[in-house]
Parts: C-alpha cells; sequence; structure tokens
C-alpha cells in the first residue's frame, strides 16, 4: 500500500493496482498542522487493519487530519470513536 497526502488537495492511495483518490475534508479554519500526518496516518490504518476499502481508510485518515488542524496542538478534541 502506498499513500500519498496532498494537503488541501486530499490523498490518493495504490494498493494492488487499484488508485483511490479522496477529497480533503472541509474544515472552517486552518488553526494549527501541527499532527495532521500522525493523525491521518491513525485514521487510515484504523481501517486498514479493520479490513475496510482503500476509499474508506482515506476517508477515516482525512477526518482525523481535519479535526485536529481546526485547533491548536496536535490532540484530538472530538470523540473521533467509529
Amino acid at each position: 500500500v502506498l499513500v500519498v497526502t496532498r494537503s488541501e488537495q486530499g490523498a490518493h492511495a495504490v494498493a494492488h493496482g487499484e488508485h483511490v483518490s479522496v477529497p480533503a475534508e472541509p474544515v472552517a479554519k486552518v488553526v494549527d498542522t501541527t499532527g495532521a500526518g500522525d493523525l491521518f496516518a491513525a485514521g487510515f490504518l484504523f481501517g486498514h487493519v479493520r479490513g475496510k476499502s482503500l476509499a474508506e481508510c482515506l476517508k477515516l485518515g482525512a477526518i482525523c487530519a481535519a479535526e485536529v488542524i481546526s485547533h491548536y496542538g496536535a490532540r484530538t478534541e472530538a470523540d473521533l470513536s467509529a
């Protein structure tokens, strides 16, 4: 699996010949990008180890990254329980 994040342009993944892209999740205002990559990876891997599709994994990563960039600090403030 190869995953590339592209900031406000979303993310792209390739696995076993399948190519999938998702847009970035919208946020009202980007406050601090600290932790965005780590949270994206956490969301993606959460889906991946549960057997979700590439598109679902990318979407989970995008949701997590969007949450963490909407406030200061690298810890989530919203409940991201799936």
